[in-house]
């Protein structure tokens, strides 16, 4: 059905973006498609409009050599692939359901840009089910007398995590493709051989990643129940933590031994505030709302979801315990993206922390690497200094783990505080060279200590 050709790539968001640059790296010629005319130009120039670590560097080799071009002509990308995928995004909609407005406009540009043979390569993550959906709205535009040789849609769900993508996508664990059509799905297993086999620069020879074939909507379901597993172990984790507060264990411990179980292990067992980001929770949401929609009880996703929300909550009534009255207290939030290594602030718990901050009449300052506004925040001061941003605080609140944040010299923190607390939002704080500064060290399950507030003095 296809032969070996091009691929163009749908879309140049943060999946689409790393789509096409890791394609383009492993050999293949590669057109991405974005609308927007300010990323466009971006990505034409070999840069993109988020940072991604070592993403930029595969952008700008791409562009130099050849392989790789973007455009925003949908007749061009189709006329030189044979291979599409597509990496529209997909925001939370109606009911938990995902928005698939996007989705849908990009598959009616494909079908009135289709005039040979092609498989469409679903890396949105749709609704299970979607692939039959797709293949019915691309086939509306095709007309009744499409012949059914012309195109396959073949689900390929991503598994990329942001700060490592690249990584992930060069070096997975498994590739899972879903699709009605072998030689589809072996067309699509074909543009992914060199990574399959680890023959590219780069390559690990030991490493190869798990090749799974299976049907479109076990793949669609796939991607949910992988993230909606570890969402739900993050929230395991926290709950417990919360337990380990009252009956003064300490949870890093509770969490360290449980990881030595070979059938839990230790990853995502990391205690804090809770996970954010664009995925965990828009797929556990969706997955409920699709076990809603058959009649089912998700009980144990509604639990998860629940559970991280009070995370972000506790870190407020931590505050509240040691700062009385909460109302005209200064407080350094230290992390603004949801995780280390991007500037993604899509459902970050710091957001919701320095809102519900803002609304008991605390006053917020910020520290990021990366993130230096926040458009829903506007009046958020913000400092590109972690030290400047403690000057004069009350309490400082760790709520992102980035490196250098590890590292923080608390005898200048504590010199530059007007307060004493520290809250250890993701557990990585030393607390003993903490309390050596002489501050209060607070982490999230290892027991209270409750302390008088500090001086209102200026």
């Amino acid at each position: 059905m296809i032969s070996d050709s091009g691929i163009s790539v749908i879309g140049s968001g943060y999946v689409g973006t790393v789509v096409a640059a890791c394609m383009a790296k492993i050999g293949h010629e590669v057109v991405g498609v974005e609308i927007n005319p300010e990323k466009l130009a971006m990505l034409q120039g070999g840069s993109s409009y988020f940072y991604e670590p070592g993403l930029d560097e595969l952008l700008r080799d791409g562009v130099d050599n050849g392989n790789l071009t973007f455009t925003d002509d949908y007749e061009l990308a189709m006329a030189n692939s044979e291979v599409v995928f597509l990496c529209v995004d997909t925001p939370p909609g109606e009911g938990g359901h995902p928005d698939i407005t996007n989705v849908t406009a990009a598959a009616k540009s494909i079908g009135m840009a289709m005039h040979s043979p092609h498989v469409i390569v679903t890396k949105s993550t749709v609704p299970v089910g979607s692939g039959n959906w797709l293949t019915s709205t691309i086939e509306n535009v095709l007309g009744d007398d499409v012949d059914s040789d012309v195109f396959s849609v073949v689900s390929n769900p991503e598994f990329l995590r942001e700060g490592s993508a690249v990584r992930d996508f060069l070096h997975p664990e498994r590739i899972v493709l879903g699709g009605t059509h072998p030689e589809a799905v072996d067309a699509v297993a074909a543009a992914y051989d060199p990574i399959l086999k680890q023959a590219f620069p780069g390559g690990r020879a030991t490493d190869h990643p798990i090749l799974v074939k299976t049907d479109r909507s076990t793949a669609e379901t796939i991607k949910y129940a992988a993230n909606a597993f570890l969402a739900t172990k993050i929230s395991f984790i926290n709950e417990i933590a919360e337990i380990c507060e009252w009956v003064n264990a300490d949870v890093k411990e509770v969490a360290r031994a449980m990881g030595l179980d070979s059938r839990i292990s230790a990853q995502f067992l990391q205690a804090g505030v809770g996970w954010g980001g664009s995925c965990f929770g828009k797929d556990v949401e969706a997955l409920a709302a699709t076990a809603r929609a058959h009649g089912q009880d998700p009980s144990l996703l509604e639990a998860t979801m629940a559970v991280n929300f009070k995370q972000r909550h506790r870190v407020i009534t931590k505050l509240q315990q040691h700062l009385r009255p909460l109302r005209g207290s200064r407080v350094a939030l230290l992390g603004l993206a949801f995780k280390p290594e991007t500037d993604d602030v899509r459902d970050a718990p710091a957001i919701t922390i320095a809102k519900e901050l803002a609304n008991r009449g605390a006053i917020v300052r910020a520290y990021d690497p990366l993130v230096k506004q926040i458009p829903e925040l506007p009046d958020l001061q913000t400092s590109s200094d972690p030290y400047a941003v403690v000057q004069s605080a009350d309490a400082l609140v760790l709520v992102t783990e980035w490196d250098e944040l590890r590292h923080l010299d608390f005898e200048e923190v504590a010199s530059k505080m007007r307060g004493n607390l520290v809250i250890d939002g993701r557990n990585v704080f030393d607390p003993a060279r903490v309390r050596a500064a002489g501050l209060t060290y607070e982490g999230m399950g290892t027991g209270h200590e409750i302390t008088p507030r500090a001086s209102d003095a200026w």
